[in-house]
């Protein structure tokens, strides 16, 4: 697909509903509502569409399952250089950096899953760092009630070739609890994690060029950025690629369901979600009592085709989803509904910089057509939509995702020319709060 080209089924999509970055839902079992975070509906609507004889696995056979495929499987096991990043009310943000350089590929899980390796030799740096010394640097942002390793294959594939950050949204992985969420019980909004991301490339990367990624939350993250900092993105982003994504209409997003019953479910779940997350140990017990019913709900709208996901990669987003509180779904909620950039997305983005939007065709969390939308704004980006793929393409097609990244990244391998710093210091930032830059 090349840019400013619309694949089939897209064309005449450029005022379509939209999906959301991941929302939550409630239910008959309570344990259900983690996995919400990746299905975006309640849990009693979902039930309904599961198979019944799921109910009849024995617990403790699916917990000797899971404990084998823990152990086993390599996934989310790379690991780089540990940094730190201070939000703007002192969050800590961990990241994580990969250097050019030589690294030993990671193993299988030694029963036959997906094995992640090196793209081609368009990056290649081989074992000489200064061969991608003038290359941007990569960084990675997660989605919603997910964290840094779920870029396990795309960071094996591009590993060495080129610097690369991975980072965990205040509140998930690494990262420190919201200070502001803890403190005063405020909500997060993508406005914060957009300055987040500001905080983490000011910490990881000070200088040079920058391809951003994001996928779900993080390519919204990535459009606040860029709303509230657009001199920045101007001088300093040589590339972005935004993957199973939105720059709005979150609310509209029905997952497959008939809308009037969305519409109602979506007025309860903040505050049924508020009242699971005060309550820790009855979601935990109700999730392992639901056991087949939780891990097909997360199969369900992970994945385009649950039933031919590698178990061990099944049981690896299983554990992303699982890491997060429920408390922290809670807080983050709120924030989709609010989310409308596509002005944005067109201001920064529309540009020579080289543009990638990815969707997954069975994605029902961020649906296809919502790509269709950001493509009518940005007609020079790449469009691709991966045949059969759900919302975790990036696990579900790996290679395919590795390959396009890497592809957008040579793309963006043009040297950066440097800019005289703007009047007010040499980041584009004065010190009133309000200036954007």
């Amino acid at each position: 697909m090349t840019p400013g080209e619309l694949p089939p089924g897209l064309q005449d999509l450029s005022g379509h509903r939209g999906p959301a970055g991941a929302v939550p839902g409630a239910g008959r079992a309570a344990g259900w509502a983690r996995g919400a975070g990746i299905a975006g509906v309640a849990i009693g609507v979902v039930a309904t569409g599961m198979a019944v004889e799921r109910m009849t696995v024995h617990r403790g056979v699916r917990r000797r399952a899971q404990l084998a495929l823990d152990a086993a499987g390599p996934y989310g096991s790379l690991r780089g250089t540990p940094g730190v990043a201070h939000a703007d009310d002192g969050t800590e943000l961990y990241y994580e950096t990969d250097e050019p350089g030589a690294y030993d590929p990671p193993g299988g899980d030694g029963a036959g899953g997906p094995v992640a390796g090196p793209v081609d030799g368009r990056l290649a740096a081989g074992t000489d760092p200064g061969a991608a010394a003038g290359r941007p640097t990569v960084v990675f942002s997660h989605g919603y009630c997910l964290h840094q390793d779920v870029w396990h294959f795309q960071r094996a594939a591009l590993r060495g070739a080129v610097r690369a950050v991975y980072w965990d949204h205040r509140s998930h992985g690494r990262s420190e609890r919201g200070r502001t969420q803890r403190e005063s019980g405020r909500p997060v909004s993508i406005d914060q994690l957009g300055r987040d991301l500001r905080a983490v490339l000011d910490a990881a990367v000070p200088e040079g060029p920058v391809v951003l990624v994001g996928h779900s939350m993080g390519g919204m993250t990535m459009m606040a950025l860029a709303e509230r900092y657009p001199r920045y993105v101007a001088r300093r982003v040589a590339g972005a690629a935004f993957l199973g994504t939105s720059a709005g209409g979150l609310a509209e997003v029905t997952y497959g369901f008939p809308a009037p019953a969305v519409r109602v479910v979506r007025k309860v779940v903040p505050g049924v979600l508020r009242a699971l997350g005060s309550q820790p140990g009855i979601v935990d017990r109700g999730r392992r009592l639901a056991g087949e019913l939780y891990a097909g709900l997360i199969r369900r709208y992970a994945f385009g085709e649950p039933r031919d996901i590698d178990p061990g990669v099944a049981r690896f987003a299983e554990r992303l989803i699982e890491s997060v509180p429920l408390d922290v779904v809670a807080e983050f909620y709120p924030a989709f509904s609010g989310h409308e950039r596509l002005r944005a997305l067109a201001a920064a983005f529309d540009g020579e910089a080289p543009v990638l939007l990815l969707a997954g065709e069975r994605d029902e969390v961020t649906p296809p057509e919502h790509t269709g939308r950001m493509a009518a704004v940005l007609p020079r980006a790449e469009t691709v939509v991966l045949p059969g793929a759900g919302h975790l393409a990036l696990l579900e097609h790996p290679r395919e995702v590795s390959d396009h990244l890497a592809a957008l990244v040579t793309r963006s391998m043009r040297r950066h020319e440097p800019v005289p710093p703007p009047r007010g210091g040499p980041d584009g930032r004065r010190p009133d709060h309000g200036h954007r830059s």
